[in-house]
């Protein structure tokens, strides 16, 4: 008996263990290309706008990977699709690795994409299905830590590689082959040094079980049983199984008398509408806008460039120590009381950083038409300085910010009058040669002090610290454990489409909004965001701790309304 007890335990640390390489794969595939641009398009044959696919490919990739892998799951089993993710990421970084132009390149990353939204879908499901209540919310919650440690990891293989290329760079002494080559070792490098965690996860998931629940609902029942006595206690297993028989001999009772089948009952709809809105709240906090534009929104909060970086990694350290925490207290304290903790710390850090910045973007004027009279031949090559457009405001750098457009499309430039070279310069290039310039808006005011910039990283770790411990972690746990077992794997991807989508929205809004209106408008309209995700945590999501997905199930059915939590101690 303590030999199947030690065999248990062991196994369900392995199985937590492969899946949270699946979160670290997530992570990577969203934070290893930054560092790599700074030397893609100088060795590859690229185009402004190629470049921009190529980053934007992999989002490309996981929107449409999440929508198909959630049926995908449900023909062909959770755990054949994790391989598939898992090969799907290798063969990926094998042909980023040998490209020499566009298009292989293109191909590789939209495949990373792919890896990336299989694996947000089948990772979370697989450890919904498989694990106990007792444990379900911490394991889920290891995925989550797992990707900002992926993200950490991505980043300094970035740094890693690009500290031995400017060295090489230099030790080059102006030859530039030799630079070249640099230039191509470093980004092949950072690619090819994640295939050895890919490598781990796609051959760690072939001594992984299938799922007991995709196994009873095929109608495996000894497969189902013997996968659950695996990671589970025998009484524990032989408990869940009796749950499943009942929950499927209700189902077919009800088929019978012709009172279900519809997908539209209460006990489908209802927490499908609840996940989608948690994982579409989940990004209009502004999460990734703000990891993405972390260093540029600490530059304008007045840091300098270097403290910018230094805030950027200190964000993404506080990010995974934070999940710790969540994993600590995800299974003690549960989702809901962790959801409206992290959502209140976060009401709070985004509203102080809107105040901070409203401060001194008020002081802003409009220099539109001094900007529109500096055009010359389509073009705008203008000082940015006390001559041209007036005293400083109590004596501090000054700051142009621009929008513009040639034709379609929004740009944003923005010149410190503390720049080495401040000067603000605006041409059509060869597909806008033709096109007029439009000087949509034009604000020039005082660069906050350090001080502010200092004020406004604390806001942001805060808002850092809040997203890790709640929306960050239960977002996971959220998205698996409310769907019904026969909705969940599709219901999943579609939610996830959601997520990406209204992230990809607001990351597209964010630079014409600020260029528009200031950092405090987005930082308000992200707060007045996650009050509505408050009152969606507060008064709407069950407590699903220490709760079976038969128990939870059963809840949205109407048949256990009180749903009463295990303890945990």
């Amino acid at each position: 008996m303590t030999e199947k007890i030690f065999n248990t335990v062991r196994y369900g640390r392995f199985l937590i263990f492969i899946a949270g390489f699946g979160g670290l794969l997530y992570g990577i595939d969203v934070g290893i290309i930054a560092a790599a641009l700074l030397y893609l398009s100088k060795t590859v044959n690229l185009t402004v706008e190629q470049t921009s696919i190529i980053v934007a490919a992999v989002l490309g990739g996981g929107m449409c990977s999440s929508l198909v892998a959630g049926v995908l799951a449900d023909w062909f089993g959770r755990k054949k699709m994790m391989i598939v993710s898992g090969l799907m990421f290798v063969v990926s970084v094998g042909l980023i690795v040998i490209s020499q132009g566009f298009v292989p390149l293109l191909l590789g990353r939209l495949l990373q994409g792919a890896s990336g939204g299989v694996i947000a879908v089948v990772v979370p499901l697989y450890l919904a299905e498989c694990l106990s209540a007792k444990h379900r919310g911490k394991g889920t919650v290891v995925f989550q830590f797992m990707l900002t440690v992926g993200i950490v990891i991505a980043a300094l293989t970035g740094w890693f590689y690009t500290t031995q290329a400017e060295s090489a760079i230099v030790a080059a002494a102006g030859n530039p082959i030799l630079i070249k080559a640099a230039q191509n070792h470093a980004w092949r490098g950072m690619f090819l040094s994640v295939i050895y965690p890919g490598l781990i996860f796609f051959f760690g998931t072939f001594f992984l079980s299938e799922t007991p629940r995709w196994l009873f609902r095929r109608g495996r029942k000894q497969e189902a049983l013997t996968a659950l006595r695996r990671s589970s206690p025998e009484e524990e297993a032989v408990r869940q199984m009796q749950e499943m028989e009942t929950l499927a001999g209700e189902s077919q009772e009800k088929k019978a008398s012709g009172t279900t089948g519809s997908l539209l009952q209460r006990k489908y709809v209802i927490p499908f509408v609840l996940a989608c809105i948690v994982l579409a709240c989940n990004q209009t906090t502004g999460i990734n806008s703000i990891l993405g534009f972390l260093v540029i929104i600490l530059k304008q909060a007045g840091m300098s460039a270097s403290h910018a970086t230094q805030g950027d990694v200190a964000v993404k350290v506080i990010n995974c120590l934070m999940t710790l925490v969540a994993i600590a207290f995800v299974d003690k304290r549960g989702r809901k009381f962790l959801l409206k903790i992290g959502t209140s710390g976060i009401i709070v850090a985004l509203l102080a950083a809107a105040f901070l910045f409203y401060h001194f973007e008020s002081k802003r004027i409009d220099v539109k038409q001094r900007l529109q009279t500096a055009v010359e031949g389509n073009a705008i090559h203008l000082p940015v300085n006390e001559a041209v457009f007036g005293p400083s405001v109590e004596g501090r750098p000054m700051a142009l910010t621009v929008l513009f457009s040639y034709g379609a499309g929004d740009k944003v430039a923005t010149i410190l009058s503390t720049d080495e070279n401040a000067v603000l310069n605006i041409a059509p290039d060869e597909t806008t040669a033709h096109a007029p310039l439009v000087i949509k808006r034009a604000f020039y005011g005082p660069v906050p002090t350090e001080t502010t910039g200092w004020l406004i990283m604390a806001c942001l770790g805060l808002f850092i610290a809040s997203f890790s411990v709640g929306p960050g972690v239960v977002v996971w746990i959220t998205l698996s454990e409310l769907m019904p077992t026969r909705i969940r794997s599709t219901g999943m991807g579609i939610a996830l489409l959601l997520n990406q989508g209204v992230s990809t929205l607001i990351a597209a809004v964010f630079l014409p909004v600020v260029g528009s209106y200031g950092y405090y408008a987005m930082f308000t309209f992200w707060a007045v965001c996650t009050v509505f995700y408050f009152v969606t945590a507060a008064f709407f999501l069950p407590e699903t701790k220490g709760k079976t997905l038969e128990e939870i199930e059963k809840y949205f059915e109407g048949s256990d309304r009180k749903m009463p939590v295990q303890q945990s101690f």
